[in-house]
């Protein structure tokens, strides 16, 4: 099939998402910090609250594909299930006796069940030993709650791992140690499955780090890429080089925002809800600022200039006279509450129609006020990974 993303905005046609399951009750207290979760969500009302986002979705004529379905279709590819299982028993926290257990475990497993393995770890006391019971030095000293193979929560953040710009996929650099294998699994998605056979890439895993949430498609040919928390200069600059040689953009703009858990991307603090009009946190609306990334001529190296306030480089870059900025709420305590509520993070269905959270009440009468139809979805629990709705949506296809 065809697939391509041109903009942030034009009409949604496929998304992939990923709905939590049991990786999300692997999450205590005791690792949820190291698995960059602030709270422990209540799984069962996260995936209603998914479901809901789904089906609101469809309503809309989206088609929704989930993660870990593509994920069981491609591993019955031979090639596909080596590759993952090589890359989970590469692990040097293994040791060699243990390495041999795990890979003779997974061995058993179905499609299906080596999928959900993949996805939700493989706990300690999990794992099939054999008739001697022996696990080796490793799994001896280790705690019974702990992880042969880890789990992967923040999944559920489908942007991050990979987007697409223009025709081609982009699977990122995850930063964070807990992150780095969910690339892994988009990585074969898009080289097994029989619906990406084909497909051509505009970035790879571990290359620099870069993220997707950083990336936001401005308009035809200009992008924004942040750097801070998660994504590097040299990850910008390195995809940047990479959609210049193809001809996917012409201008980049490398936007630096405060490397803190609040801001840990771009779209945290802005995305765009129209062609011409950005939903932008105010508290960074006049400080933001970029450095404008042209592409050069017969292979020279590109041109960067700045840096220049954020909203200004983006209007000439789009030849706009200026971008409407609707801000997350009226007042400083009311837009640092519900930006940290994920209020920015918005997910354009079509020009002036996105998803944001019910809980950013004030955010959602904002983009009303400015003509903007705001579909809200429930959030009690999904929101406990911080991230919103354009952080759980890859689109595969916009019109």
């Amino acid at each position: 099939m065809s697939h391509h993303v041109h903009s942030e905005v034009g009409r949604l046609g496929s998304v992939l998402l990923h709905r939590p399951g049991p990786e999300l009750a692997r999450l205590t207290p005791r690792n949820n910090n190291s698995l960059l979760f602030d709270g422990i969500p209540w799984v069962g009302r996260a995936q209603e609250e998914h479901d809901a986002f789904a089906d609101t979705l469809r309503q809309r004529g989206v088609e929704v594909l989930y993660l870990t379905d593509l994920l069981t279709e491609a591993l019955a590819v031979p090639d596909a299930r080596a590759g993952l299982t090589e890359q989970v028993l590469s692990s040097p926290r293994l040791g060699d006796t243990l390495r041999a257990r795990v890979a003779a475990h997974l061995s058993y497993l179905d499609p299906a069940a080596l999928a959900g393995v993949l996805v939700a770890g493989l706990a300690h006391e999990e794992l099939r030993l054999g008739p001697d019971r022996r696990g080796g030095l490793v799994y001896t000293m280790m705690d019974r709650h702990d992880f042969v193979i880890d789990p992967l929560p923040n999944l559920v953040f489908t942007r991050d791992s990979s987007m697409w710009i223009g025709d081609r996929a982009g699977v990122t650099s995850l930063a964070m140690p807990a992150r780095r294998r969910e690339t892994t699994l988009t990585d074969a998605i898009y080289r097994y499955h029989p619906r990406f056979v084909g497909t051509e890439y505009i970035y790879h895993r571990g290359l620099e780090p870069l993220e997707g949430g950083d990336v936001l498609l401005l308009a035809p040919g200009v992008l924004a890429v942040g750097v801070g928390e998660r994504t590097t200069p040299a990850g910008a600059e390195r995809l940047a080089r990479q959609v210049f040689a193809v001809g996917l953009a012409h201008t980049i703009l490398v936007v630096p925002i405060a490397q803190e858990r609040a801001t840990m991307h771009l779209d945290t603090v802005c995305t765009m809800v129209d062609v011409d009009a950005v939903l932008m946190y105010p508290n960074m609306a006049s400080t933001l600022s970029a450095y404008t990334v042209i592409a050069g001529t017969d292979g020279d190296t590109p041109r960067v200039d700045g840096p220049a306030p954020f909203l200004r480089a983006a209007a000439d870059a789009m030849d706009l006279d200026r971008l409407r900025v609707i801000p997350t709420g009226l007042d400083p305590v009311t837009a640092e509450r519900e930006q940290w509520d994920d209020g920015n993070n918005s997910l354009a269905l079509a020009p002036r129609v996105c998803v944001g959270y019910e809980r950013n009440v004030e955010t959602n009468a904002q983009l009303e006020r400015a003509g903007i139809e705001v579909i809200p979805i429930a959030a009690s629990e999904l929101g406990s990974g911080r991230g919103g709705p354009r952080c759980m949506s890859c689109p595969l296809l916009r019109e």
